[in-house]
């Protein structure tokens, strides 16, 4: 029996992938194997061919000298990624590739780092870092947990929705308590850890996304989480 095929791109997999963030990619490829599915993984760095498949869409945080290798080539992606974000490809960006993803990001030095305005988001590197484990909660996920580790605080415009508000951490800033934003079926999110082992609802709601989109419906399996929740709870309890 041939399975339905869902291309996973792993957006700057080589530059912007720390802090266990290709945890991300290892837990959509096998919730989709669970599911029945054929996880296609794309891996997509500087001066490669963007893919004509791109169902999921995933990228991972990294340092300076990281956003750096990668910024010139997002910026002239980027009229893609927006292209499909308006028709509803599900996307995953952390830290790093959430603030790019976002209008800029003006450094504690003063510099000014173009994104590609996805998401209606501005981020200021500050001199304080926001580090340590980190609870939000989510009309629609639920509790969200995970480790940030960032000294860009972002702010969202009229057009974004937060991802959660921050129950433990602080979260996108230090003036307010959002957490991420959400664009349509895009998420931006400081939350590394790295995210979606911990949080399956999320992981799941990219996955029916991008399944709805190919193939108009999303047939599945009841999933055992048992192992999963016992996690989130020891997650949950542990000290900032």
């Amino acid at each position: 029996m041939i399975k339905p095929v869902i291309d996973v791109v792993h957006l700057y997999a080589r530059d912007m992938n720390i802090y266990g963030d290709r945890g991300n990619i290892l837990t959509i490829m096998r919730r989709l194997e669970w599911y029945g599915y054929d996880p296609k993984l794309i891996e997509y760095n500087p001066g490669d061919i963007f893919p004509e498949d791109a169902d999921i869409i995933i990228g991972g945080g990294g340092q300076d000298s990281g956003q750096s290798k990668i910024q010139d080539d997002l910026l002239s992606i980027g009229p893609k990624l927006i292209n499909l974000a308006e028709n509803g490809t599900p996307m995953l960006m952390i830290c790093g590739l959430y603030q790019l993803f976002g209008k800029f990001f003006k450094t504690s030095t003063g510099e000014s780092i173009k994104g590609i305005g996805l998401l209606d988001i501005e981020t200021y590197g500050k001199s304080e870092r926001l580090i340590g484990n980190i609870v939000t909660h989510s009309q629609q996920f639920g509790d969200i947990v995970g480790y940030e580790n960032h000294s860009g605080q972002t702010y969202l415009g009229p057009k974004v929705k937060p991802l959660g508000r921050v129950k433990i951490g602080a979260g996108n800033n230090t003036d307010d308590d959002s957490e991420g934003a959400i664009y349509k079926n895009v998420i931006g999110t400081y939350l590394h850890g790295s995210l979606l082992p911990k949080n399956p609802a999320i992981a799941d709601f990219l996955i029916k996304q991008a399944v709805t989109n190919k193939y108009g419906k999303f047939n599945h399996s009841e999933i055992d989480e048992s192992l999963t929740q016992v996690a989130r709870l020891v997650a949950i309890k542990r000290p900032r």
